[in-house]
C-alpha cells in the first residue's frame, strides 16, 4: 500500500467484491487487516452501496505476504525488471513479436509463456517537491528507465500522467478534541464472501476526523505557486481526487474537508485525506499549521507529486494481452488507472488470460453487462483515457444489477468453470447461495394473496387494499418495512428456513427490492437503441440541464455538439448510463414542448421565441420538480 491507507469505496467497492469473488487476494487480506470499516452511501440504494476500510499498512503488509509466500507451486524473486526478451511472433495472431520471459537488473534471465507488467508510477517515474526533481517511482525507490526505454523502442503510444500523496502527521501531535468525529460501522461488514466476519471487534475500531481548509491555506498556496513545479505542468493528474493546489486553484474562494485517517492500530502516523501537496516542506508545514485542529502537528514526511508513463490502453484487446507484443500483458497505472482496486480489478484478469493463454485455452472476458471489471476494461482498450481514470458507479450502464451482494453469482461460477481461477470451497459456497435463492425467489412468488389478505398477515406493509390484482410474497418484501422475519412470521411454513439464513434473507430483500429496476433498466437500454436518430436541440446547454450527468461528460458534449442521440453514443469517454439520463431528459422536454404547444391553440402566441433555449432549461425543471 504505497499511498492511502485504505480500500475501496462508491464504485471501487463493486471492484473489489468482484475481485473477491475471482478468488483475488485483497478482500480476504483487507478483512485481517482493517481497523475501521464503513459502507458508504448507505442513504441509497444497496446497488450503489460503497464498502471501504481503513487498513492497518503493517498487518496487510504481514497478511499479504504470509498468503503469498504460502501459495503452492508459486515461486517469488524480488529484482528489478530491466528488459524483455523477445523471439518470433506466432502465425495467425496480431504482434511483431512475442514474450519469452525479462532480463532482471543484475543482468540474470527469467523465462515465461506469458508475462504481466504492473509498472505502477515507476516507468520513468519523477518526483516533485517545490522545486526539486528528481527520478523515483516512489519517494526512496528507483524508477524503471531501461523497461520504459524497451516498450517505446517497440512502439507502443507512450502517454504521461501524474498523482501526488498527503504529508504525513505525527498523531500525538493532533488536537482531535475539536474535531469532527465518524465511527465505524457496527457491525462491520466484510468484503469477502468468505469471511463471515472481519477480524477486528467492532468496539476496537479506530476513528476518523474531519476539518476543513480557509483563507489561510488558500492565500499560501496562490502566493507560492512559482514554488511549484508539478502543479505547473500541463501532465494530466486525477480529476476526482485532485492535490489540494488544483482544487484551490478550480474552486477558488471555497473551503475543502479534510479527513484525518489512521495508518494503523500501534502507528503514530495519520494520513490527510484531501490534502495532496507538492509545495516545498516548510510551506507545507505553514499550510498544516493554519488547520484547524492541525495547529501544533508535526509532519513526518512532506507531500509530493509523481509523473510517470502510461502506455495508451487503446493497444490491449480484452483479455489485457497487448496487440503489438504477443503473451505481454498489461495491468494498473501502466494502462493510464487510478487506484488499488482499479490495479486489483486488471491484475487479476491479466493474470487469469496469461495462465489461460499459456495453456492454449481461450481467453476470459467479462463483458459490460456482467461486471464493474467489465465496464473498467471496455472503457480503457476502446476509448482509451487522458487521465488517471478512476471508477465510479455512473459509468455503469448496468449498475442495478451488477451489485456488491451478487458479485459472486455473477462471476465466481465461470471463473471456476471456464478460468479455473477459484477454488473448490468458494465454488462450493456460491454454488450452494445460488440454489437457495433460486428456490426461495421461487416460494416467494409462489405465495399470491389479496391485497386485504396481506395487511391482515403483515400489517407493517403499507399495502393499498384497493388493489384488484393478487400480490406475491416476492412483491411484499418490496416494501422498506417488511423484512424476511416479518414475512416468516406470517407465514412459517415453508419460509422460516430462509429467513434463519442471515445472509440469504439479506441477499432476498435485495432482489426483491431491484426485481422491477433491473427489468426497467432493460427496457431503457432498448430505448436508446430505438431512439438514436433522436435529434438533440443545438441550443442545449448542458451545464444548466436538470439531467444526472457528470461534470465530465457536460464538458464533453458541449464541446463536441452532438446532433443525435446515435452520435452521443459515439463519442469517447459518454458512458451508456449518460446516454440514457439523456435521452430521458430530452424527450421528457420534447414531451412538454408539445403539450404547450397545443395548449395554446386558439390563443395568440406573445412575442419572441417561446420554446428556444430558455423556454427548454425551464421547463426542464418544472417537469423534473
Amino acid at each position: 500500500m504505497s499511498c492511502n491507507p485504505s480500500f475501496g469505496g462508491i464504485g471501487k467497492g463493486h471492484l473489489m467484491r468482484e475481485v473477491d469473488a475471482l478468488d483475488g487476494l485483497c478482500a480476504r487480506i483487507c478483512d485481517q487487516s482493517g481497523v475501521h470499516y464503513k459502507v458508504l452511501n448507505r442513504c441509497k440504494g444497496p446497488a450503489v452501496w460503497g464498502l471501504r476500510a481503513q487498513i492497518d499498512r503493517k498487518l496487510y503488509k504481514e497478511n499479504m505476504q504470509k498468503e503469498i509466500l504460502n501459495t503452492p507451486l508459486l515461486t517469488v524473486h524480488e529484482a528489478s525488471v530491466e528488459d524483455l526478451l523477445l523471439m518470433e511472433p506466432e502465425p495467425d495472431r496480431p504482434g511483431k513479436c512475442q514474450v519469452s520471459g525479462v532480463i532482471l537488473g543484475d543482468g540474470s534471465r527469467v523465462h515465461a509463456g506469458s508475462v504481466i507488467l504492473t509498472t505502477g508510477t515507476f516507468l520513468r517515474g519523477m518526483v516533485f517537491i517545490g522545486l526539486k526533481i528528481h527520478p523515483a517511482g516512489r519517494l526512496g525507490d528507483q524508477p524503471s528507465i531501461g523497461l520504459a526505454q524497451t516498450l517505446e523502442k517497440l512502439g507502443f503510444a507512450v502517454g504521461r500522467l501524474k498523482t501526488g500523496t498527503p504529508p504525513r502527521l505525527a498523531k500525538d501531535s493532533i488536537d482531535f478534541s475539536v474535531l469532527e468525529r465518524h465511527t465505524a460501522d457496527n457491525p462491520p461488514v466484510p468484503f469477502s464472501f468468505l469471511s463471515e466476519a472481519v477480524w477486528i471487534k467492532p468496539e476496537d475500531q479506530l476513528s476518523c476526523y474531519r476539518t476543513l481548509t480557509n483563507g489561510k491555506v488558500e492565500r499560501i498556496i496562490h502566493d507560492n505557486l512559482h514554488l511549484n513545479n508539478h502543479v505547473r505542468e500541463t501532465t494530466r493528474g486525477p480529476r476526482y481526487c485532485p492535490s489540494l493546489e488544483s482544487k484551490v486553484l478550480r474552486f477558488p474562494n471555497r473551503i475543502h474537508q479534510l479527513w484525518l485517517e489512521p495508518e494503523g492500530l500501534d502507528s503514530n502516523v495519520i494520513y490527510p485525506q484531501g490534502m495532496s501537496m507538492t509545495l516545498p516542506p516548510e510551506l507545507q508545514e505553514q499550510v498544516i499549521a493554519c488547520i484547524h485542529g492541525l495547529e501544533k502537528a508535526k509532519m513526518v514526511q512532506p507531500g509530493y507529486g509523481v509523473q510517470y508513463d502510461f502506455l495508451d490502453p487503446r493497444q490491449l484487446s480484452t483479455s489485457l494481452e497487448s496487440r503489438l507484443v504477443q503473451r505481454l500483458f498489461f495491468a494498473g497505472q501502466i494502462n493510464g488507472t487510478t487506484g488499488y482496486e482499479e490495479a486489483a480489478a486488471q491484475g487479476v484478469i491479466a493474470g487469469i488470460n496469461a495462465g489461460l493463454r499459456v495453456s492454449g485455452k481461450p481467453p476470459f472476458i467479462i463483458s459490460r453487462t456482467e461486471g464493474y471489471v467489465g465496464v473498467l476494461i471496455d472503457d480503457l482498450t476502446t476509448l482509451g483515457t487522458n487521465e488517471p481514470y478512476r471508477m465510479f458507479t455512473s459509468r455503469v450502464e448496468f449498475r442495478m444489477s451488477l451489485r456488491p451482494d451478487n458479485a459472486d453469482s455473477r462471476l465466481t461460477l465461470r471463473g471456476f468453470e471456464e478460468a479455473g481461477c477459484v477454488s473448490q470451497q468458494r465454488y462450493a459456497q456460491t454454488s450452494r447461495m445460488k440454489a437457495a435463492l433460486e428456490e426461495a425467489i421461487a416460494v416467494l412468488k409462489s405465495l399470491q394473496f389479496t391485497a386485504t389478505k396481506w395487511s391482515r398477515l403483515v400489517p407493517e406493509a403499507p399495502i393499498s387494499t384497493s388493489r384488484s390484482s393478487l400480490a406475491s410474497a416476492l412483491d411484499i418484501l418490496q416494501y422498506t418495512e417488511v423484512t424476511m422475519e416479518l414475512l416468516a412470521r406470517a407465514i412459517p411454513e415453508p419460509l422460516r428456513k430462509f429467513a434463519d439464513w442471515r445472509e440469504l434473507a439479506e441477499r432476498l430483500k435485495i432482489e426483491a427490492v431491484y426485481e422491477w429496476h433491473v427489468a426497467n433498466q432493460q427496457q431503457e437500454i432498448e430505448e436508446v437503441r430505438r431512439d438514436e436518430a433522436l435529434k438533440l436541440p443545438e441550443n442545449l446547454d448542458y451545464f444548466a440541464i436538470d439531467a444526472s450527468l457528470s461534470q465530465e461528460v457536460r464538458e464533453k458534449l458541449d464541446s463536441n455538439r452532438p446532433q443525435t442521440i446515435g452520435a452521443v453514443s459515439r463519442i469517447p469517454g459518454i458512458t451508456p448510463a449518460a446516454i440514457v439520463n439523456l435521452l430521458r431528459f430530452v424527450k421528457t422536454n420534447q414531451q412538454r414542448t408539445e403539450h404547450l404547444k397545443h395548449s395554446r391553440i386558439g390563443r395568440p402566441l406573445p412575442e419572441g421565441n417561446t420554446f428556444g433555449k430558455s423556454t427548454f432549461q425551464n421547463s426542464s425543471l418544472s417537469c423534473a420538480s
